[in-house]
């Protein structure tokens, strides 16, 4: 059989929580590619994919924006399905309910257990979660969502900092990481089936972000304060606008009046990483800010946030985000377009 004249049925699913551009943009470049034959010579001239929007029941559904989205099918009409893929879904305040979904945790799981591709795009693990076919395995969703997954989910391995984890004993179990990373699952999924070759070819026509440098150059440091912890909770306060001077953590020590050991016990108790580990975090993440926003040198910002030594803050720079300073500041710094001028309103 050609690639071309297999059949891959895919189930987009769609909920109350869901985020009307995740779903429409897995919709349009997964089921579009065989609509794109004035472009036959930049992309596939086929494709194995048919993609539905599917929820618990048929009609429309009004998503997390208020809009609503007409879906194809209801879970009862589809009786097999090759991938499914759980949109990115929108978390309250009040966050994530279990047990609203369970005929449609029910029905991903019946369809799991027919060989289904489970695929959940950022935050749309939480419902996939509910399944437990994810226990024991790693996962990765938006890091501002990392205390609540792991709260709902202490069994699942989760990982803020990758863009896309395959994992299961048929690598069914695909999960990308924070907002766009939709672009690496489709990407990923088109490679799969189509090539590696037919999936580049997708990624430059829609002009599609690949993730290669991970997530840790997106993810904003907040070191947890919900701690409880009062005198961890003032050396907190302390630091963040004391992070750049020399010595530090001895400071913390002397504020705390605890023993060396017993101080930096407790922090790493409260905050989940050491003293150290936390004035370094606050450090490169002042640099990144003043990277994207200033003209400042780079051993300029070193000096600014607490490092005399350029090499060593270059080092740690690259060990946090895993790009060089440099490199961090031709791609996060406004370009000129987007920076603001003045409008004079008569």
């Amino acid at each position: 059989m050609r690639v071309a004249d297999k059949h891959v049925h895919v189930s987009l699913l769609a909920i109350p929580d869901a985020v009307l551009s995740t779903i429409s943009g897995i919709y349009d470049v997964m089921n579009g590619l065989k609509m794109l034959g004035v472009a036959a010579d930049t992309v596939p001239d086929y494709s194995p994919f048919t993609v539905e929007i599917v929820a618990e029941k048929t009609g429309p559904v009004h998503l997390a924006s208020g809009l609503p989205i007409e879906t194809h099918r209801s879970i009862a009409e589809v009786k097999s399905t090759d991938i499914i893929i759980m949109p990115s879904i929108l978390l309250t305040e009040a966050g994530w309910q279990k047990g609203r979904y369970k005929a449609l945790v029910e029905w991903v799981s019946r369809m799991h257990a027919s060989g289904a591709l489970l695929c959940s795009a950022c935050s749309g693990i939480f419902l996939l979660a509910e399944t437990g076919l994810f226990d024991g395995h790693d996962v990765t969703v938006h890091w501002g969502y990392r205390q609540e997954f792991t709260d709902l989910y202490p069994e699942i391995s989760l990982h803020p900092d990758q863009v896309l984890i395959v994992t299961g004993d048929r690598e069914e179990l695909i999960t990308s990481g924070a907002s766009m990373t939709w672009h690496d699952l489709v990407l990923y999924l088109i490679a799969r089936h189509i090539g590696s070759t037919k999936a580049q070819a997708v990624a430059k026509f829609f002009a599609l972000q690949w993730h290669y440098d991970g997530l840790a150059p997106f993810i904003v440091f907040e070191g947890k304060k919900d701690h409880g912890d009062a005198v961890v909770a003032e050396c907190q306060h302390w630091l963040s606008a004391n992070f750049s001077v020399s010595s530090p953590v001895d400071e913390l020590i002397k504020r705390s009046g605890l023993p060396n050991r017993t101080f930096k016990r407790r922090f790493k108790k409260a905050t989940g990483i050491s003293p150290i580990s936390y004035v370094q975090r606050l450090r490169v993440e002042e640099a990144k800010r003043r990277l994207e926003r200033t003209t400042s040198s780079i051993e300029e910002i070193s000096w600014n946030v607490g490092y005399e030594d350029p090499a060593s803050f270059r080092k740690l720079f690259k060990r946090t985000t895993g790009l060089s300073p440099g490199t961090y500041r031709k791609r996060f710094k406004i370009p000129k377009y987007a920076e603001s001028t003045k409008t004079v309103v008569k």
